[in-house]
């Protein structure tokens, strides 16, 4: 009884002095206050953990996260799915280092009626200040944009012009949990584009930008910047830095195996090899 009296005592310290906190503790936290960091990495350690996932498939980096104690983690919601696929080269898949944002959607008032040139100063204003894409400077060649958007409103935030522009500064594929437009014209560019369905509308009236560079959710995973993206035809998985070289390690020897295996079948069945199995 004196040990759980005892064991009470110290709970309600270690409450007190959390709701005593220094009033430098306070002011912080009503400006605002992340509390998962950042972690940065150069363009070299990209790269080098980049060659361990080349060519890996979904399905190899779950058995791989499933390895190291991760079954069931990093696997997007299969509604987040591929705009397009192409079955003969695979060019709708890829592989990249996760770059982020979060937009919301916005509760400033609507443009309402006013003349065409009013109209384009209001669009040109919200693109500029509430949501413009601050990330685009941090896109390099191996960058995976995940987005966390308005999913409420029909917003298409990524568009033909836009991600063609994130392709030239090296951004291998997209990821949201929103929406896109102009999407037969991202089909025809062949840029990969993972996303929730379409959205017409623009940016302005509808969301602003909220944070980048920061945690997201994105189909009802946890995406730190840094992180390994993985997508293919079978959805999205996102694997967390600190395990990433285990999982990949695992992860080729499922496709090593699958396809010794599948070469096999290819030469009793007759078929002719094809990018599978090579």
């Amino acid at each position: 009884m004196r040990a759980i009296f005892a064991v009470f005592i110290v709970f309600a310290a270690v409450v007190a002095a959390a709701q005593t906190a220094p009033g430098e503790a306070i002011e912080e936290l009503q400006a605002g206050k992340g509390f998962i960091t950042t972690p940065v990495f150069t363009a070299e350690e990209d790269q080098q953990l980049l060659a361990l996932f080349d060519g890996l498939r979904v399905a190899d980096v779950s058995d791989g996260m499933d390895a190291v104690g991760l079954p069931n983690t990093g696997l997007m919601d299969p509604v987040i799915h591929p705009l397009w696929k192409d079955a003969e080269t695979y060019l709708h898949r890829f592989v990249g280092i996760a770059v982020t944002a979060r937009y919301v959607p916005t509760n400033r008032p609507s443009a309402g009626r006013m003349s065409t040139e009013d109209f384009d100063s209001w669009v040109g204003n919200w693109y500029w200040k509430v949501s413009p894409e601050p990330f685009d400077v941090l896109l390099r060649p191996g960058s995976a944009l995940v987005l966390d958007d308005a999913n409420s409103v029909d917003v298409g935030s990524i568009g033909s012009y836009n991600i063609l522009a994130w392709k030239k500064r090296g951004m291998v594929g997209v990821v949201t949990n929103a929406t896109a437009r102009d999407t037969d014209e991202i089909e025809t560019q062949r840029v990969p584009l993972y996303f929730r369905g379409v959205g017409r509308g623009i940016r302005p009236g509808r969301n602003e930008i909220e944070s980048v560079n920061r945690p997201v959710v994105c189909g009802g995973v946890l995406v730190i910047p840094g992180d390994v993206v993985v997508a293919d035809g079978d959805g999205v998985v996102v694997v967390p830095r600190a395990q990433a070289e285990e999982v990949a390690g695992y992860a080729r020897k499922i496709l090593d195996g699958d396809k010794a295996g599948r070469r096999e079948l290819y030469r009793e069945l007759g078929l002719p090899a094809d990018p599978s199995v090579n």
